[in-house]
């Protein structure tokens, strides 16, 4: 019976050791308030971006992707996000939180914040914006993508230069 004890007492120190080692998500205080850790939760890792069209997009055929993000860099660059079924890009707010995968936080990748504006239809998508960014370190990064406010799609890049 004593030795039943002892060996549920150090499984259950193991399993509650393990726990702890876990990183806990960062969300950063000026993260839009739309942005739920259930969304981060729910990516698929293994879901890699693509490259699709003519003009070297890299993202999830047919639904969102970028120019630029071909050549991923830790400097500023210029990206162009294209999103398809946008009825009205025009009067669209794109909001883009990258998530790094190992450290488990979240940076806007934007210079200029969380946000940008959407424009109209360009290289076959429904809507587009060009946008600077600049990823803080490498690796593995899943960048979500939210329009108005609601959840829109997850882009999946590896990071290292």
């Amino acid at each position: 019976m004593r030795r039943r004890v002892l060996m549920v007492t150090v499984l259950l120190f193991l399993l509650v050791g393990c726990t702890k080692n876990e990183k806990a998500v960062v969300l950063p205080d000026d993260l839009p308030d739309f942005v739920q850790e259930s969304d981060l939760k729910s990516i698929d890792w293994d879901k890699k971006a693509v490259e699709f069209g003519d003009r070297g997009i890299l993202g999830n055929t047919n639904k969102s992707g970028v120019i630029g993000a071909d050549m991923p860099s830790l400097s500023t660059q210029k990206w162009m996000w294209h999103l398809w079924g946008i009825e009205e890009g025009r009067d669209t707010k794109l909001t883009i939180v990258g998530y790094h995968k190992d450290s488990k936080t979240i940076h806007p990748i934007l210079v200029d914040g969380w946000s940008i504006g959407l424009g109209g239809p360009v290289n076959g998508a429904d809507a587009h914006a060009p946008s600077n960014v600049k990823i803080p370190k490498p690796g593995e990064w899943a960048i979500l993508l939210y329009t108005n406010g609601s959840y829109f799609d997850t882009l999946i890049y590896d990071i290292h230069e």
